[in-house]
C-alpha cells in the first residue's frame, strides 16, 4: 500500500530535516515537487507568486462513472425554476424501488470533494441537493445531473493562490424556501443558515451581521 503525502514549511532546513527523520521511520521516496495528488493538478507561475488548483480530471472520471460525459454543457449549477422539497418524495412502491437504484449519495460524495479542494462556487447548489438523501425523487436526481452539467462546462476551472496582499471580501444573498417560511441565507465564504426573517434583504442582513461577528 503506497500513501502520498505533501510537506509544506517555509524553512527549507526543517523540511530536509522532517524528511530525513521521516525516511528513518518509514520507506519512502521523496518525488520533490508536487505536480499532482489526490485527483488535483497543481500549477505554479513563480514569477507572478500564484498558484493553481484544478480537477478537471476528477471531473471527467466522475462525469463518466455517472455516465454523465455525453451530457449537455450547463450554463448555471441549478436553475432558478427547480424547486426542491421534501414532499416531492417517492410515492409509490415501484417509484421508491426505481429510485432505490440511482446512485444519488455517491454522486453527492463525489461532488462533495470537488467542492472542498477546488470549486467553492457550487457549495449552494450541493447544500439544496445533499438535503434529500433520504427522499430521493426523479427531480431531485434531475438537479444533481445539472450541477454534473456545469462541471462539465467548466471543469478546467482553477481555484488560484496569488501572492498579492489579501483582501478578504464577502458576499451574502438569500432564498426563500417553499416548504418553510424561512429564507436560507448564504455566502461564497460558505456558510449556510436557516433564519426566521420575513423578507429576504433581512436574511442578507442577518447573514452579513453572523458571518461578521
Amino acid at each position: 500500500m503506497t500513501d502520498d503525502i505533501l510537506l509544506i514549511e517555509n524553512d527549507v532546513k526543517m523540511l530536509g530535516d522532517i524528511k530525513a527523520w521521516l525516511s528513518t521511520q518509514f520507506p519512502m521516496k521523496n518525488m520533490d515537487e508536487a505536480s499532482y495528488i489526490l485527483g488535483i493538478k497543481i500549477y505554479r507561475d513563480r514569477s507572478r507568486r500564484m498558484l493553481g488548483l484544478t480537477q478537471s480530471s476528477y471531473i471527467e472520471k466522475v462525469l463518466k462513472r455517472f455516465k454523465m460525459e455525453h451530457s449537455k454543457r450547463g450554463l448555471l449549477s441549478i436553475r432558478h425554476e427547480i424547486k426542491l422539497s421534501k414532499k416531492q418524495s417517492p410515492k409509490t412502491d415501484e417509484e421508491l424501488k426505481r429510485m432505490s437504484n440511482i446512485p444519488y449519495a455517491s454522486a453527492v460524495e463525489s461532488i462533495q470533494y470537488v467542492v472542498q479542494c477546488t470549486r467553492p462556487d457550487v457549495a449552494y447548489s450541493l447544500s439544496i441537493t445533499n438535503k434529500y438523501l433520504a427522499c430521493v425523487r426523479e427531480v431531485h436526481w434531475g438537479a444533481v445531473k445539472n450541477i454534473f452539467k456545469y462541471l462539465k462546462s467548466t471543469k478546467d476551472m482553477f481555484m488560484i493562490y496569488g501572492g498579492g496582499e489579501l483582501i478578504l471580501e464577502g458576499y451574502s444573498d438569500a432564498a426563500s424556501s417553499r416548504t418553510m417560511m424561512m429564507p436560507s441565507p448564504g455566502r461564497v465564504l460558505y456558510s449556510s443558515l436557516m433564519c426566521g426573517s420575513l423578507k429576504k434583504f433581512q436574511a442578507e442582513y442577518h447573514s452579513g451581521f453572523h458571518h461578521g461577528s
